[in-house]
């Protein structure tokens, strides 16, 4: 899913037809300061920033560093270099000049994306007990059998196993999977993590991988 963040209906609709016609889905933010809402209650797997103003965004992105990862195209009328750089420092993945050409853009997502589920490094999937998590294609089996997951579920389960086994607390998981404003919700992660179990863990009741660090938070251990 793409979140389109731009005031003028014009663009959003052509950007809109076009990521359309790729198969995208596609939300649509017309002010920075509900994308920031919208970005963390949707999750999506793509921003499409279109900046109103010479210097204007920076800040948006990067406030989003903050707490997030989530790969941003920034779309501009500005064609300066130091404004390009400037975006660039401050988070964005890529910059495009507007007017720019649809399959310019198209290509443009495409790499975003294809970087964005690159595996780090050499590990293409994580194993624990009966489960691999094949990072590179976003499946998980137990025993060789996929296994769905939700969209919250699998960001929540691709968290605990970048960082395993460290753990992680629960204000920490809580900004990373559902937002900064999200933070004081801590049964969200009690939930989430009861479901993780009874999909991955052969007895939910005695966990052996998903496991609780009592006042602390969780963490996975292979």
């Amino acid at each position: 899913m793409a979140l389109l963040v731009d005031g003028e209906e014009e663009m959003r609709l052509c950007v809109r037809i076009a990521l359309h016609a790729e198969g995208a889905l596609v939300r649509e933010s017309p002010t920075m300061r509900k994308a920031s809402i919208d970005v963390g209650t949707m999750r999506p797997d793509l921003v499409i920033l279109n900046l109103m103003s010479p210097d204007g965004g920076s800040d948006f992105i990067r406030e989003l560093r903050q707490w997030c990862g989530i790969p941003v195209i920034v779309l501009s009328a500005n064609v300066a270099e130091a404004h390009k750089v400037q975006v660039l420092d401050a988070g964005a993945d890529d910059c495009l000049t507007t007017p720019f050409g649809i399959p310019e853009l198209l290509a443009r997502v495409r790499a975003t994306l294809r970087r964005r589920h690159a595996p780090a490094g050499h590990h293409e999937s994580f194993r624990f007990g009966e489960i691999e998590v094949d990072l590179s294609s976003r499946i998980v089996r137990r025993c060789g059998e996929a296994i769905h997951l939700t969209r919250v579920e699998y960001r929540l389960l691709e968290l605990l196993v970048a960082n395993a086994p460290r753990v992680l607390g629960h204000r920490s998981i809580l900004k990373e999977v559902w937002g900064p404003s999200r933070v004081e919700h801590s049964h969200y992660v009690r939930i989430y993590m009861e479901r993780l179990r009874r999909k991955l863990e052969a007895n939910p009741a005695r966990p052996r991988h998903l496991l609780t660090e009592t006042a602390v938070g969780y963490r996975l251990t292979a």
